[in-house]
């Protein structure tokens, strides 16, 4: 982290877990252990515990984010949420092109695009997510393809608002697996990342990009993977299920 550049940032991504009220027992307990944080501290949930976890979440340190949104404002895209719906709610934050995304549910490089659009232009900060799958960085492709997936999304995306996005690279096969990229590895993608940014945006612009990073970060490696100089905080999945281990991280990147 370098934390005179940017922000840190810990996300928790909830994905498929939590009725609103487990959703509101789980964010009642992360209250007081992350209250102290010295970085940007994000819960991702499901659309059915929004309300529950914005109500819980007054007047603290911790911003609320959804999991994905569609790129049209309205229209007949049923099970689909808009990201101005989104915004009406008090939500701040969207996850856009996850790895599940892709995989099971057909985004693609142009629809996380119309995603990312969408978001911006009804005020949402966009996590964007990056990637390779195992077979790929066996290829020796990962750079090539992040930088691609990189360039696609934020195409149209001015330099005012890339303040409003986060990155988070996430190699998919350490998703959910128990593998993690070691810590250099982490950062080598990450600083791939900024010098795709930088040469799309500059430097000082690339800089202060939070770059986060999203392949099983826990209590027990986060520290190490913090330390690197281009992560800047991460997506967390599993570990943001369980409030102490959450907050363990959380502790990590406010050092």
């Amino acid at each position: 982290m370098n934390k005179q550049l940017r922000k840190a940032v810990i996300a928790g991504n909830w994905k498929m877990n939590k009725t609103p009220a487990e959703a509101k027992t789980l964010v009642e307990e992360m209250i007081p252990l992350t209250k102290d944080a010295d970085c940007g501290v994000v819960v991702c949930v499901p659309y059915v515990d929004l309300c529950t976890v914005l109500d819980a979440v007054k007047g603290t340190n911790i911003e609320v984010g959804a999991e994905n949104c569609h790129w049209e404002k309205s229209g007949a895209y049923t099970g689909e949420i808009s990201a101005d719906m989104l915004t009406s709610m008090g939500v701040k934050y969207v996850i856009i092109g996850h790895s599940e995304r892709r995989t099971y549910f057909g985004d693609t490089d142009v629809t996380v695009q119309k995603r990312v659009r969408a978001a911006l232009d009804a005020g949402l900060t966009v996590i964007l997510c990056v990637g390779e799958y195992l077979e790929q960085r066996e290829q020796g492709v990962t750079n090539e393809l992040v930088a691609m997936q990189t360039k696609i999304a934020l195409g149209g995306v001015s330099c005012e608002e890339l303040s409003r996005v986060i990155i988070a690279y996430e190699p998919v096969w350490a998703i959910g697996t128990g593998k993690t990229a070691t810590a250099e590895q982490a950062n080598e993608v990450c600083a791939e990342i900024r010098r795709v940014l930088s040469s799309l945006y500059g430097s000082e612009a690339a800089n202060g990009v939070t770059i986060q990073y999203g392949g099983s970060m826990n209590a027990k490696n986060a520290e190490e993977l913090l330390d690197q100089p281009d992560v800047d905080g991460g997506l967390i999945g599993g570990a943001s299920l369980k409030a102490e281990d959450f907050s363990i991280i959380v502790k990590a990147a406010s050092r």
